[in-house]
This record gives C-alpha cells, structure tokens and sequence, in this order.
C-alpha cells in the first residue's frame, strides 16, 4: 500500500502530460483538416517537401499545383502543409546608387 502511495504522484504527473499531449495533436490535426478543407483554386501554397505553387486543380484527394509557368504537378491534399497569404511575399530590397555601381580602387 506504501508503494502505491509513493507512485501516485508520479502516475498523475504523466497521466496530466498524455491528456494535455494529446490535445494538442488534435488541435493540429484539425488544423490541418480545416486548411484542406478551404483550399480553393488560386491559392499559393507550401507541399511537406518545401515546394510552392498555384493550385490549378482541386479533385477528391488529389490537386494539381502550377509550380513555374506552363508546367503543373498533381500531388496528394495531404501534402499540401500550408497556405501562402498574399501580404506575406517577401518585399523587394531596392538598391541605392552607391550600391549598384561597381567600386573601384587604384
């Protein structure tokens, strides 16, 4: 009975940390059935593999993914990890003149 006492403690903390875990990794997972679920035709997006593209296609289980001019893929949904919103493009970095002119030294 001492022994049961004297683990009880440590059976709670684990028994906390596996319900807590697991909440979380349902709050992903639907996360992502949500994402799926909205993907329309038009949106950039990020594949699991680091790839960008245009949707072009949207099947039952499938899309297809413009990624250059011309030339489009067909992947799984499921690999599509996330959506690129439009504001988040990466800005231009503009050149002073000092900057695009070569430097020279004599």
């Amino acid at each position: 009975m001492d022994q049961l006492v004297i683990f009880l403690p440590i059976f709670v903390v684990l028994g906390a940390f596996m319900f807590f875990a697991s909440r979380r990794q349902k709050r992903a997972m639907q996360a992502t059935i949500d994402l799926h679920e909205s993907l329309r035709i038009g949106d950039r997006v990020h594949t699991t593999s680091g790839l960008e593209g245009t949707i072009t296609g949207i099947a039952d289980d499938t899309v297809d993914l413009e990624i250059a001019p011309g030339v489009v893929t067909t992947w799984m949904t499921l690999a599509i990890r996330d959506r690129i919103e439009p504001d988040a493009a990466p800005e231009a970095v503009e050149l002073s003149d000092s900057d695009a002119e070569p430097s020279t030294r004599d």
